[in-house]
């Protein structure tokens, strides 16, 4: 059975895993396999710890989804981040930061489970509309989000990607989606 819950302190090192295991099975092939080797889930954990992802105060909100006791996925949202910056927020619309799973649980019903709440919390804090940023060349999260009534709005980005050795970060696009939350 699947359970959604808020993040709690002691979440982060399974956040973590989830967050790490999510990137190197969904990016590769995107993200460089140097970037995605070198992926480690106890410096993730302490970036959860030291941001205070789970502090009721956050800006943003993390929900866990749980299948029999274990973390399976996870979800993160909260108000539009300007140039991507959590330090210059856009209180007019919704942002969904985050949403990752495992990928033995890809097409399990927990991805559209974790929207549909972060959908409700986005809702629950008075917004109508919502925003997320996605990977021009992650077909699947893309098709994901249009299948749940998202599209693109015409906004592009750049996600610099840091690479070992001193060598200038890979450059990836990523796309803006939109949707709305009353409909």
């Amino acid at each position: 059975m699947l359970t959604i819950r808020h993040e709690e302190p002691d979440d982060a090192e399974a956040v973590a895993r989830v967050h790490v295991h999510s990137w190197q099975a969904g990016y590769a092939g995107i993200v460089p396999d140097e970037v995605l080797r070198r992926l480690n889930v106890t410096v993730w954990a302490q970036r959860r710890r030291d941001l205070g992802t789970a502090d009721p105060e956050h800006p943003f909100t993390t929900l866990l989804a749980e299948r029999d006791g274990a973390l399976v996925g996870f979800t993160s949202f909260g108000p539009y981040r300007v140039d991507q910056d959590r330090a210059d927020l856009d209180p007019a619309y919704g942002e969904l930061l985050a949403l990752y799973v495992e990928p033995a649980h890809w097409g399990d019903g927990t991805a559209p489970a974790l929207l549909a709440a972060a959908r409700a919390g986005l809702a629950a804090r008075g917004w109508s509309e919502y925003r997320l940023w996605v990977l021009a060349d992650n077909g699947r999260a893309r098709r994901f989000y249009q299948r749940a009534g998202l599209s693109p709005d015409g906004e592009r980005s750049t996600y610099p990607v840091p690479l070992s050795g001193g060598r200038p970060p890979v450059g990836l696009v990523e796309l803006r989606y939109a949707g709305r939350l009353d409909g």
